[in-house]
């Protein structure tokens, strides 16, 4: 059955697209709250649900950490500011990486893959430049 676009989902989709960020729900409902006054926390979490499990969006699990969701559901990695938890999309060539490579990594039956970079992002390195100036 195809999913119906509500006009909840349709605002809900449209700002985490026009947003470019891997927003949390929390983050994604203050902006949604300008466009929508009334809509709910559990609304804008249901909807990103919703939305990531049709395919629409990407959701990420980086880790014992909050969940994101990608405005981008198409195959790429992320990398990961271990001061701010900025997320950003990283594009790595995957040409060696093959399905049958990794088909029985350690006797498991591989479903899938991610890659996860943790590192320091461009801005809190200029922030601990200028705190080392001090």
């Amino acid at each position: 059955m195809p999913l119906r676009m509500t006009n909840q989902r349709e605002i809900v989709l449209r700002e985490l697209q026009k947003s470019k960020k891997h927003l949390t729900a929390d983050e994604l409902y203050v902006i949604v709250k300008k466009v929508m006054p009334r809509i709910s926390l559990a609304t804008v979490y249901r909807n990103l649900e919703i939305l990531s499990e049709t395919g629409l969006i990407g959701k990420l699990e980086i880790s014992g950490r909050q969940k994101r969701f990608d405005y981008d559901p198409g195959e790429h990695d992320h990398i990961y500011c271990v001061i701010c938890h900025r997320v950003d999309n990283l594009d790595i060539a995957h040409e060696d990486w093959t399905p049958e490579q990794l088909r029985n990594v350690a006797g498991y039956s591989i479903t899938g893959y991610r890659l996860e970079i943790l590192g320091i992002c461009p801005d809190c390195q200029k922030k601990q430049k200028k705190k080392e100036k001090i």
